[in-house]
């Protein structure tokens, strides 16, 4: 839930930004009546796939796009062993590690 609470506004094109995002996807591990029921007062569409009813293989499509990023952030070896004390310095070199990756693909699309 704090995830949920921490996200900074998303500006949209009309009306006010929100705050929220439209729809979590999720797979069964978070299959628990009392997250759902939390996640939906807040007004977010649920896509959790249930425990011994529904195959993941259709979650599994959104959820790439997740784990592929994180994959692609973590060949970065300071990240994946955390060498720094300060969580500000751990921080800085996570941003730098997106900004390199943001870059990269960047490149490749304007080749």
């Amino acid at each position: 839930m704090p995830l949920l609470d921490s996200f900074a506004p998303i500006p949209s094109r009309r009306g006010h930004p929100r705050r929220r995002p439209g729809k979590l996807h999720a797979d069964k591990a978070y299959d628990i009546p009392a997250l759902r029921a939390e996640i939906r007062r807040r007004g977010i569409t649920v896509r959790i796939a249930r425990k011994n009813v529904e195959s993941s293989q259709r979650l599994g499509r959104h959820r790439w796009v997740v784990e592929s990023s994180l994959s692609w952030l973590l060949n970065n070896r300071r990240l994946v062993r955390r060498y720094e004390r300060k969580a500000e310095h751990f921080q800085a070199f996570a941003d730098l590690g997106c900004a390199l990756l943001s870059y990269r693909r960047w490149a490749k699309t304007t080749t």
